[in-house]
């Protein structure tokens, strides 16, 4: 039988020791039975007490949701919470969130509550994931609150595989007009130039200018290409670590013709459902529009309904702060919030809301597709016309004075 180094508090002082059990769950539970509380991170078998566990990849939302239904099937069949865990564990594939189950399960185990245990893994379970969890706890209905999580979860994920299903076909185009581009300049213009120099006629200035390109890039193609590189991460950095940086950019992708439209659906679909998923959850209003904000993705939208939570506990509707950013949030969806505040029934209008811009959110992409199509092909069309007329340029030059 394998032995245990542990350590626990007892009496507010921390002690250590050994222990010889079948699992480090039996060693917990003989811990606590001798008044100890365990510290779960310090309870390691011995001889393992400094191996490495090499965790690559994340914990994706199809598998938030299936955990989270099948949590919530068990809890409602009676199962206890810290062996619902333990089977969820026990059947994960993914090394990674195997490893936080277990972790929560031992945390639960040792005493913690469930929602305390799930914030110690930010990544796994973000702050609308806890808060819904602990108002579950607190009102002895998590299993209902996490099976609304789970559709929740699944509408948001719904919504995010038909936008990228959308724009994997134009992404695919752009990136073979790229490369269809980097060829010709890079191998088929050097070709040209070789025998326009055997030629030895002054070249059009078109012609001139393309080969110019052509052979800066040849010359200093991995120089371009760290350089974009470069360029790209310190953008990136800049957007993560400077609020002025995003308020820009964010603000800017919401005016980005069509782009920007389809975006701005997507904000307030997720926004209507978080909301309402929220208070169905018995979660206040102040602490929901807190959480909704976080969970917008794009600062500008963060602050208005930052700016609408201040009205809000100021003693105002949340209609009245939202109808003065109509450029956000629309008349509509303004007019559909006053009236489930009016009818106290502000969860089914936010649903409605979210349903009727899941809808918008099709007819936007199919927007999207139809205008980015014809605009690639066009400027594909138009970039290589362009190179093409420029290598012919000389050759109907030379025609010309021969003719003469």
């Amino acid at each position: 039988m394998p032995v245990f180094a542990w350590e626990g508090v007892v009496r507010g002082k921390i002690q250590k020791g050994e222990m010889e059990a079948p699992s480090k769950s039996a060693v917990l539970t003989r811990l606590r039975q001798m008044q100890v509380k365990p510290i779960p991170s310090r309870v390691k078998e011995k001889g393992k007490l400094f191996s490495f566990n090499i965790q690559l990849g994340g914990v994706s939302t199809r598998e938030l949701v299936v955990f989270t239904r099948q949590l919530a099937t068990m809890i409602d069949a009676g199962l206890p919470l810290v062996k619902s865990l333990e089977v969820l564990s026990s059947q994960q594939n993914n090394a990674k969130f195997k490893n936080i189950i277990s972790l929560v399960k031992e945390e639960v185990e040792s005493g913690s509550a469930f929602a305390d245990a799930l914030s110690k893994h930010p990544k796994a379970f973000d702050s609308l994931y806890v808060n819904m969890a602990r108002a579950g706890e607190a009102g002895g209905v998590l299993d209902v609150v996490l099976l609304r999580l789970a559709i929740y979860l699944e509408k948001i994920e719904a919504i995010r595989r038909r936008v990228k299903g959308a724009l994997i076909y134009p992404a695919i185009v752009i990136l073979v007009a790229i490369l269809v581009l980097s060829l010709v300049i890079i191998f088929v213009v050097p070709t040209f130039a070789e025998v326009f120099k055997d030629l030895g006629t002054t070249l059009p200035t078109l012609t001139q200018y393309i080969i110019n390109i052509s052979f800066f890039a040849r010359s200093n193609i991995l120089y371009i290409i760290g350089s974009i590189m470069l360029i790209s991460i310190f953008i990136i950095l800049l957007y993560r670590r400077s609020i002025r940086v995003r308020r820009i950019f964010d603000y800017f992708l919401l005016k980005l013709w069509i782009v920007g439209d389809l975006r701005l659906k997507i904000i307030i679909a997720r926004f209507s459902r978080t909301l309402a998923t929220l208070i169905a959850g018995g979660i206040p209003i102040l602490d929901g529009l807190e959480i909704t904000s976080k969970a917008s993705g794009n600062i500008v939208v963060q602050e208005a309904i930052l700016e609408a939570r201040k009205s809000v506990s100021e003693g105002q509707t949340l209609a009245q702060p939202l109808s003065i950013r109509p450029q956000i949030f629309t008349p509509m969806v303004v007019q559909m919030i006053s009236v489930g505040e009016q009818t106290g029934g502000l969860e089914e209008m936010l649903n409605k809301i979210g349903d009727f811009y899941d809808d918008e959110v099709d007819v936007a992409i199919a927007a999207l597709m139809s205008a980015l199509e014809p605009a690639i092909i066009v400027f594909l069309g138009v970039t290589v016309g362009v190179i093409v007329i420029a290598m012919y340029l000389p050759m109907f030059k030379l025609i010309s004075t021969l003719a003469s």
